[in-house]
């Protein structure tokens, strides 16, 4: 019974090999691991992971209510389970927002700006250079002197939206006015400053706020607007405690907290100048102006 048993799953295993396709059906598998392997890694380190969690253990109650034959209880899962997909999308709109400007961010949506002219792209590497020193040897007087500030750097999520909310500037980034903009008694040091294409597009900019419970009630409000707004986009935020001086940064909804100078220089430099990094950042650059010439 047991021989009989084995050759007829082997059949069935040979069944399966001999129908199976070796270009569609191989492509369909590593699609659905792809997609898999990008929501795990999309949940895997953001609030929506407890979500998860918490859905996994009411299927394992509904698993035990439908054994025990628990008729009330098993109706009211039904109903939950029944509308799971609804729920799931209403639950998770952020991060499946955030998801679907990840995709939109690729380099598959941007073939038609493959080629690059070497001499701006060095002047931009310049003034972005120019730009990250100048934030640094700032950021590191303003700690001296405990004055608060919150700047952001924008990166490929477009924050023309947080922008509006403050101060058109447009002006290069200069320790000058940074520290103008920062000082105590200015009309904008309460909000932040948004650096775009290595210039100051704004100041005096509202933030969201992070809803992570898990953050320190040490932190202030600076901190959590930092932490929000990495949340909503890939921007770099750098912070400066009013309290204790304490320079940190907010990347990907992760704060690392007092931090030196030349770590902020080296944060920064890996996220702005690097090769791979500055290539993407000179073809968004171009597409945007040519968007804007064609719009113009």
């Amino acid at each position: 019974m047991t021989f009989l048993t084995l050759r007829d799953n082997m059949n069935e295993v040979w069944g399966v090999l001999k129908g199976f396709n070796w270009i569609t059906d191989l492509l369909d598998i590593v699609l659905v691991a792809f997609i898999l392997y990008g929501a795990i890694k999309l949940i895997r380190d953001s609030k929506a992971m407890q979500l998860v969690k918490g859905i996994l253990l009411l299927a394992v109650l509904f698993a035990l209510v439908t054994l025990l034959k628990m008729q009330a209880s098993s109706y009211l899962f039904s109903m939950l389970f029944g509308n799971l997909l609804l729920i799931l999308v209403i639950v998770f709109t952020p991060e499946i927002r955030n998801a679907l400007e990840s995709v939109g961010r690729t380099s598959v949506f941007n073939l038609g700006n493959l080629l690059s002219i070497g001499g701006e792209d060095s002047k931009r590497r310049e003034q972005m250079t120019i730009a990250i020193n100048a934030v640094c040897k700032e950021v590191s007087d303003l700690s001296n002197t405990k004055t608060g500030a919150l700047i952001v750097f924008e990166k490929d999520t477009n924050l023309g939206e947080i922008i509006k909310t403050g101060t058109n500037i447009d002006a290069s980034v200069t320790p000058e006015l940074l520290g103008n903009i920062f000082y105590p008694k200015a009309p904008l040091h309460d909000g932040a400053v948004i650096i775009r294409n290595s210039r100051v597009a704004a100041a005096g900019c509202i933030l969201p706020l992070t809803f992570n419970s898990n953050i320190s009630r040490e932190l202030g409000t600076r901190h959590r607007a930092a932490i929000g707004m990495s949340e909503e986009s890939d921007a770099v935020c750098v912070v400066v405690s009013e309290e204790t001086g304490a320079i940190s940064f907010a990347y990907k909804g992760r704060l690392k907290h007092d931090i030196s100078e030349n770590e902020l220089r080296e944060v920064l430099s890996n996220q702005f100048l690097s090769a791979d990094r500055f290539e993407k950042e000179s073809r968004r650059i171009r597409r945007k102006n040519k968007e804007e010439s064609n719009n113009g």
